[in-house]
């Protein structure tokens, strides 16, 4: 990505930024001399996609990179990539400030960089880095600590004129006198932790009936994430679109919006597309939105990248400040698309005490010739249950070609272990178009070359989102995805053709890992000469939506070499010519009417194929005899972990009736608290697990006594 020049610029000076200016003034003389020297070195303390991201600009500009890692993470690309690599140890030592802060100063690091998450938003850790004379590449701690406090951000929003939702967020925590507030600002209301962020300590109230126990859930899971249960109450609106504007400041009172983004499109108050410019905005009020979110960096002395966060109201055009996160964002690749910039240099040149490259009327130029750009977060999840988090090894990676106008941000290659201790997110996919509809079709395209076998991904998710009607015409709002479940979650159908590319990928053991395959993988062969030889295939359908025991019968019959007779079903074809390179998990078949390139994984007794853009999802049954020489347990009557997780409170105990959907036991797994609820009407005979448990994914958690109920 080209890098923009970096200018001395003249800032124009308004009321809020000339008492900004001489603050620096005043307070540069003590300090300058060390925030003005250039960073040689710099510590990275974050994983993933992000340490990776940083760690190119800061090499690409001569700076030497030294990289964090945990014991889980040791094989992980961001700890392979410098020679400067520290282990801190246990799962959670990412967020061990002291200790990443020992290690800087020991390798000579002159500065850190947070990334995102983890210690980003940390105030303590901010000022220690500035007490051990580091230089922390962000805002300044005072800042973080304002605005990271939900409630003390709003006071400071109000008095610099930048309007907030109604709502209560004072100090009284009492469960009855944040009803009451509730009540005052009528349902349905927003319960958010005020030390929140990402979703986390977040829930809706319809009614006064369920405020109660959304505001217990809340607290708990914001307690779990921040260590600090202290919730505001907010009027929630109901058909919001979420816009955040990208902030740059710098020590002299110049600050600049680069653009805004549309984050509507969320589940679990987490975002998964987010596009730049916001669709179907009137001019004058995306200006309004950059003017206030200027407003509100100004208004805590800002230095550095930050984001303000509004929630606009599609019924009558208004939007309130709802947060800032004072850091780089995860869709920060979106803006950068855009502008032409690198943020992370523009971070690392505020950090060192220069100006700001552009001016507002420079970065507005940029913008206008630039397009539309839109990012897809490619996460290991299942949309069909929820958005569970998955976890596991990436058995395959193919990613879309690389271009000016696709780019794509990973933290993961084929082989590596997506682990269930940290957010599932594999990859961001960003792509750029002279329009909104062409960036839409350049991001289609793409995702139907992205595949990925191993854990289940949100991928053909994301493909009906780009092929929804309400998306391609802007008609966006954070409930998009409850609106329209029923088009988003449609079923694939797996035609014939897809079984029988499969049927002939299995005549090929060597498709797939050979340490992984189990017995009878080429199926059973009849016949009596090779040449002749008859194979019988039975397939399971795992796709979503599919009915428990469904099965798909395939028959193939060798007439010649590479030459087949296929039966699907009650349908044949024939002849059909197929090859395979034994390098490629890709087959290839020339059937009497097309030829169809398949990609085809195996993966222990999981199936995933690949074809014509469009995953799909199939099993190799089990015999009941290899189950029980394997000594699996029967699990029909138990409630299983979805994931690898920790038990946070277990609702009910042996001996309880229980309804349909009632909540049994509440898990955490990837950052995530999750409600496991009753399939069924029935008896508890016996809980399996209990508060504070680590359970792997497939553990049964809870048992039902005899066949359940309906």
């Amino acid at each position: 990505m080209p890098l923009s020049p970096f200018l001395r610029i003249t800032p124009r000076l308004g009321p809020n930024i000339a008492r900004r200016s001489k603050r620096a003034a005043s307070t540069l003389s003590s300090s300058a001399a060390e925030s003005r020297s250039s960073l040689d070195s710099i510590l990275i303390a974050n994983r993933g996609e992000i340490a990776l991201r940083v760690g190119r600009t800061a090499s690409q500009h001569g700076i030497r990179v030294t990289t964090l890692y945990t014991d889980p993470d040791s094989r992980a690309q961001h700890a392979l990539s410098s020679p400067f690599a520290f282990n801190l140890g246990s799962v959670s030592a990412y967020l061990d400030g002291d200790r990443i802060i020992e290690i800087a100063k020991r390798e000579g690091c002159q500065g850190i960089h947070p990334g995102y998450g983890f210690l980003s938003e940390n105030s303590a850790f901010a000022r220690k880095c500035t007490e051990a004379g580091l230089v922390f590449i962000g805002p300044p701690w005072k800042a973080i600590e304002d605005m990271g406090d939900k409630s003390r951000s709003k006071e400071i929003m109000t008095a610099a004129n930048v309007p907030c939702v109604p709502g209560y967020h004072g100090q009284n925590q009492d469960p009855n006198f944040l009803e009451a507030e509730a009540d005052k600002i009528r349902y349905p209301v927003l319960i958010k932790a005020i030390k929140g962020g990402g979703g986390k300590g977040m829930r809706i109230a319809s009614s006064k009936s369920e405020f109660q126990a959304q505001l217990q859930s809340a607290k708990s899971e914001a307690m779990n994430s921040f260590g600090d249960d202290h919730v505001l109450v907010e009027k929630y609106i109901t058909t919001p679109r979420h816009i955040e504007v990208q902030v740059f400041a710098d020590k002299y009172g110049n600050c600049v919006a680069l653009g805004e983004r549309d984050c509507s499109i969320q589940r679990r108050h987490q975002k998964i597309l987010e596009e730049s410019p916001a669709p179907d905005l009137p001019d004058a009020t995306r200006k309004d939105l950059w003017a206030k979110a200027r407003s509100a960096a100004l208004a805590v002395d800002y230095e550095g990248a930050g984001t303000v966060e509004f929630i606009f109201d599609n019924d009558t055009g208004e939007f309130f400040f709802m947060e800032m996160n004072t850091r780089l964002q995860v869709e920060h690749p979106v803006t950068e698309m855009v502008t032409g910039q690198d943020l992370v240099y523009w971070q690392l040149k505020v950090a060192e005490g220069a100006k700001l490259p552009l001016t507002q009327d420079e970065v507005e130029a940029q913008m206008a010739s630039r397009g539309h750009a839109i990012e897809a977060r490619i996460y290991a999840e299942n949309p069909d249950q929820g958005f569970i988090p998955d976890s596991g090894r990436l058995v395959h990676v193919r990613t879309p070609a690389i271009t000016e106008d696709t780019r794509i941000d990973a933290g993961f290659v084929a082989g590596d272990e997506v682990s269930a201790h940290y957010d599932p997110m594999i990859a961001k996919l960003i792509v750029r178009g002279a329009t909104r509809e062409e960036a839409i079709r350049k991001l289609a395209a793409a995702l139907e070359e992205y595949e990925i076998a191993g854990p289940i991904t949100n991928i053909e998710f994301l493909k009906a989102v780009c092929k929804n009607d309400d998306f391609i015409a802007g008609q966006v709002e954070t409930g998009f995805i409850e609106k329209h479940r029923e088009g988003l979650f449609a079923k694939n159908v797996i035609g014939d053709e897809v079984l029988a590319q499969i049927a002939l990928a299995c005549l090929h053991p060597d498709t797939v890992d050979n340490s992984r395959k189990l017995a009878n993988f080429e199926g059973s062969a009849v016949g009596f000469s090779p040449s002749y030889q008859q194979h019988q295939f039975t397939f399971g359908d795992t796709q979503p939506g599919s009915k428990d025991g469904t099965t798909f019968d395939v028959q193939i019959q060798q007439t010649s070499d590479n030459q087949f007779s296929v039966k699907v079903g009650d349908r044949v074809f024939e002849p059909v010519f197929s090859h395979r390179n034994p390098d490629s998990p890709v087959i290839t078949s020339f059937f009497p009417h097309t030829r169809l390139d398949t990609t085809v994984i195996r993966d222990e007794d999981s199936i995933v194929a690949f074809q014509q853009g469009t995953q799909y999802r199939l099993t190799v049954p089990r015999a009941k005899w290899m189950e029980k020489a394997l000594g699996m347990k029967d699990v029909t009557n138990s409630v299983l972990a979805p994931m690898p997780c920790k038990i946070l409170r277990v609702e009910v105990q042996a001996g309880d009736a229980v309804e349909k959907d009632q909540p049994l036991v509440v898990i955490e797994s990837m950052k995530m608290e999750t409600v496991i609820r009753s399939p069924q009407r029935g008896t508890i005979s016996r809980v399996v697990h209990q508060k504070g448990d680590q359970c792997k994914s497939g553990t049964p958690l809870v048992e039902f006594a005899g066949e359940g109920g309906d």
